[in-house]
């Protein structure tokens, strides 16, 4: 049996606050249950596991970026415009109401040094989701160089995401500066 949706939505949202700002490993199941005010056996009825639980946190967070990139691509009028707008994109992600100061998929990466399957796969699907995304974008302007410039970005894009954990109140503005450079090329 399944978890109703409102009780997967205070499970999720409470593992996703404290995941972000305390740690995976530091944030017992007990705590989590506590802020979405359920039983344990209520949480396991949903994820039999902590890590399916990052999982599915991950596939949420994934999905809310994904909309939040869409939306950013498609107020873009140019192709310049539309490989840029993950920049944009970034910017309104950060804004929305989340306590984490940088990426969920990185602070993810960073606790596990091997992560478990179902997390390692929820991270891939992230990485090769940006990559994917910023090669198709890439095409029109790059043609046949894509694939080697969505590298180059996913490269400034991690790098502008890992900056926000050293400088809080980071700007994506130099990333975007470095990106345009890279795109002109």
């Amino acid at each position: 049996m399944g978890l109703r949706p409102r009780t997967e939505t205070r499970i999720l949202d409470a593992a996703e606050d404290l995941f972000f700002t305390q740690g995976i490993v530091a944030t017992p199941i007990d705590t989590i249950t506590a802020r979405a005010g359920v039983s344990p056996a209520t949480l396991y009825r949903g994820y039999v596991s902590k890590d399916a639980l990052v999982a599915a946190v991950l596939q949420r967070r994934q999905e809310a970026w994904i909309a939040t990139w869409d939306d950013a691509v498609a107020r873009s009028a140019t192709d310049e415009q539309r490989l840029l707008a993950i920049f944009d994109a970034l910017q309104a992600f950060r804004v929305q109401p989340r306590d984490s100061r940088w990426c969920a998929f990185l602070a993810t990466s960073a606790e596990y040094a091997v992560a478990p399957p179902e997390v390692a796969a929820a991270i891939r699907s992230d990485t090769e989701g940006m990559r994917t995304r910023l090669e198709e974008l890439a095409a029109p302007i790059a043609g046949a160089a894509a694939a080697q410039l969505a590298e180059r970005l996913l490269l400034v894009v991690s790098g502008d995401l890992a900056m926000r954990l050293r400088v809080p109140d980071h700007a994506t503005d130099t990333a975007r500066d470095i990106a345009a450079a890279l795109i002109s090329r």
